[in-house]
């Protein structure tokens, strides 16, 4: 009852609960799925009015609630997109404002994931933090649910916490538990979640996924991002047995693996019997499955993506992807066509945590070459910033073949590179890799 009374007293609708945002407040967003519609609204409404200006807003991985509040161009100045990972919704504004001008509108943040923790308690001082929680039990503790990430910390470093309570955001174990009593305000809005509806795999990422899993070690400790070649690779891992997760992203391909009995996280040696991610989205199903389900913990990222904690567990298999690799292995995985397209997240986190785990191996896969082979993603030199250097990256798998860099000279990786690009460019790659001096 004390906690009833408590959650009852800070009860307000979304309007009045964003009445202290001021002009000139530093306000920071949760993430993806845990990111509020109705006081997203209700904070874009103040701009529309004019009743603010100069916000910064602090986020990662905008959706689509998002992008349809407070990402609107016409609302940009008054709102400042502080973003820290970009996705469609900023590169939407990026264009408007160069066709408008060359107008500055998304405000980009450099960052490692595993770091974004401390953006919040050393650097960034928020005035306003706004998430969507889990319902509260009778113990007065809400979760964060789908997001753990950087937002579990945020929430508690800013000077005001305003949540939106849904009764759709499953109730997730490990470190994710606010308690009433550490709340400002709070509005109710049971909006469906956002989801995210794996699409087919298609023929060459299930080829990838199969060269990946025959490499997988038994009793491996999975990190599996979110993509055709990932899902791939879990398709590629059904009849496997006590694999374990630690991953940066919980989604449906990974809940499989665990509803099907091959995830039993008995070997790992942190964590052991849990499935540790720092943040999750898919279907309702996927969401479903999540709620109060004991054998899944969410952790901050600094936890999760920290290469020292990464490398505690042995057999730790790591798979991501890349825009384009160089001729010595260096990877460019957020620069398009001298733009930043997306963001560096985990991936550096979890290359250089799995190599240096007992058996560890981290896996770059991509396919070779795009556009129906006009474009070689195998090139003689990066486009953009190095986001993995040359000197942590593995393995490498495209469908032409699989390639471990690992003690290689930069003639024989090289050599390796060129023979698992796309044939139309090898020759290219060869006379470009001659006149480099790494032939």
């Amino acid at each position: 009852m004390v906690y009833e009374s408590k959650y009852k007293a800070m009860l307000t609708d979304s309007q009045s609960a964003i009445e202290q945002i001021g002009s000139n407040s530093v306000v920071a967003i949760g993430q993806a799925v845990c990111q509020p519609p109705a006081l997203m609204e209700a904070l874009a409404s103040r701009a529309e009015a004019a009743n603010i200006d100069n916000v910064k807003v602090y986020y990662m991985h905008a959706e689509e609630n998002m992008k349809q509040s407070l990402l609107r161009y016409e609302l940009m100045g008054r709102i400042k997109p502080y973003c820290m990972f970009i996705q469609d919704a900023e590169r939407d504004l990026i264009k408007k404002g160069q066709q408008d001008g060359d107008r500055k509108v998304v405000y980009y943040v450099p960052n490692s994931f595993s770091q974004s923790v401390r953006f919040f308690t050393d650097h960034i001082h928020v005035d306003t933090f706004l998430v969507t929680v889990s319902p509260m039990d009778r113990n007065g503790y809400f979760t964060f649910g789908t997001n753990n990430d950087y937002t579990s910390t945020a929430a508690r470093t800013a000077k005001r916490l305003i949540v939106e309570v849904n009764r759709h955001m499953p109730r997730v174990y490990g470190r994710s538990a606010l308690h009433v009593s550490e709340v400002d305000a709070i509005v109710e809005n049971d909006a469906p979640l956002l989801t995210l509806t794996p699409r087919p795999i298609q023929d060459h990422e299930r080829e990838l996924g199969k060269r990946i899993a025959e490499l997988v070690p038994e009793h491996a400790c999975l990190q599996i991002g979110v993509g055709g070649v990932p899902s791939g690779v879990c398709e590629a891992l059904m009849n496997r047995k006590d694999l374990g997760i630690h991953t940066e992203v919980l989604n449906p391909a990974l809940a499989q693996l665990i509803q099907n009995g091959v995830v039993t996280n008995r070997w790992k040696k942190i964590n052991p019997g849990k499935s540790v991610f720092t943040f999750a989205m898919g279907d309702d199903a996927f969401y479903d499955f999540m709620n109060d389900n004991i054998a899944i913990e969410s952790h901050p990222v600094d936890y999760v993506n920290d290469p020292a904690v990464i490398a505690q567990n042995d057999n730790v298999v790591s798979v991501n992807s890349t825009i384009e690799m160089d001729l010595t292995g260096a990877c460019n995985s957020e620069y398009v066509n001298g733009h930043q397209f997306t963001s560096t997240g985990g991936q550096l986190d979890f290359v250089r945590g799995a190599y240096a785990a007992k058996g560890g191996m981290s896996f770059i896969a991509f396919q070779s070459a795009i556009n129906d082979g006009k474009i070689s993603k195998i090139v003689p030199r990066l486009s953009g910033p190095v986001t993995t250097p040359r000197t942590d990256v593995h393995y490498v798998v495209t469908e032409n073949g699989v390639a471990n860099l690992k003690g290689l000279s930069s003639t024989e990786r090289a050599q390796a590179l060129i023979a698992l690009a796309h044939p139309n460019f090898r020759n290219g790659l060869t006379a470009a890799a001659k006149e480099m001096h790494l032939l």
